[in-house]
This record gives C-alpha cells, structure tokens and sequence, in this order.
C-alpha cells in the first residue's frame, strides 16, 4: 500500500464519518435552536431544559437512518475488503 492509497482510503474515512454523523448534529441543532427560540420568547432561561428533547429527538434521527447509515459502512466496509467500489 502506497502513501496515495493510505491517504485515499482516510479521506474516504473521513468523509464517510462525517456522512453517518450529520442526521443527529443537524436534529440536534435544529432541536437546539427551536428550544432556544422557545426560551428566548418566554424567558425561561433554564439550560437544563434542552438537553432531554435534544437526546429524544438524536436517538429519534439515529433510529431512522438506521438503514441508510448501515448502508454506507456495509458498502464501505466491502470496499475495503476489495469486494467493490466505494
């Protein structure tokens, strides 16, 4: 393995951890800005109150792109072990 090899196959790492990440950062901001909108409009000023709906609404996001996450590893993985394209 050459180094263009060893940095192709981190950079598709990478990428790829970035991809499978993104649903649950993207709910939980948009869960975090509604919340804070929500506390700006009432002024309750609790920090404690986002944290319970934020985790609610991640394991929500996680459970539905379940399938599609578990896509990408499996064609990655195979990818690796050279039975096909990335």
């Amino acid at each position: 393995m050459g180094v263009e090899q060893a940095l192709q196959i981190g950079r598709e790492m990478l990428i790829l951890a970035l991809l499978i990440s993104a649903p649950m950062l993207v709910t939980g901001l948009i869960v975090g800005l509604i919340l804070s909108l929500l506390q700006a409009v009432t002024q309750l000023q609790e920090q404690t109150l986002t944290f319970v709906p934020k985790i609610i609404a991640m394991v929500l996001a996680a459970i539905l792109f379940m399938p599609w996450i578990a896509a990408k590893l499996l064609a990655y993985a195979a990818a690796m072990f050279g039975s096909g394209p990335f």
